[in-house]
């Protein structure tokens, strides 16, 4: 097989999105459904699968997204304002979606500000005590 062609099926496997799925652990996941929704500016509908019950946000058909999951039905998880920091699109939005951080229960620890050519963030803490970022270009 010469390089090109060797190049070229490498490419063609390229994933598009590293990131595929993401479990956000939470305390009370009615108060964070209504967290999130109000954030996100859409609903988040709490779903029960067998014996899981859980929240997933809002996304496009295959789209990249994740759940709110709340600890039992074999999820030891807690709420942490440490670790990775997790990007939620507030594209177009994000004045209102830091707006509604404080009355959903959550803190602003970062307000909006420029992140280079990547756009802007806020940094807050959602109403279980999960540091994410809200971010628009």
């Amino acid at each position: 097989m010469s390089a090109s062609v060797e190049q070229a099926a490498d490419e063609s496997k390229a994933v598009t999105n590293m990131v595929v799925w993401f479990d956000m652990p939470v305390q009370d996941l009615d108060r964070s459904i209504r967290f999130y929704s109000a954030v996100l500016g859409s609903p988040v509908h709490k779903q029960q699968h067998s014996n899981l019950t859980f929240a997933v946000l809002p996304h496009v058909q295959d789209g990249v997204s994740g759940c709110l999951t709340p600890r039992g039905e074999g999820n030891d998880n807690t709420p942490s304002d440490h670790g990775a920091l997790l990007y939620l699109n507030c594209q177009g939005r994000l004045d209102q979606a830091i707006e509604a951080v404080g009355p959903n229960g959550g803190k602003v620890l970062q307000p909006r500000h420029p992140i280079g050519p990547y756009g802007f963030r806020a940094v807050v803490l959602d109403s279980e005590g999960n540091r994410i970022a809200l971010h628009s270009t």
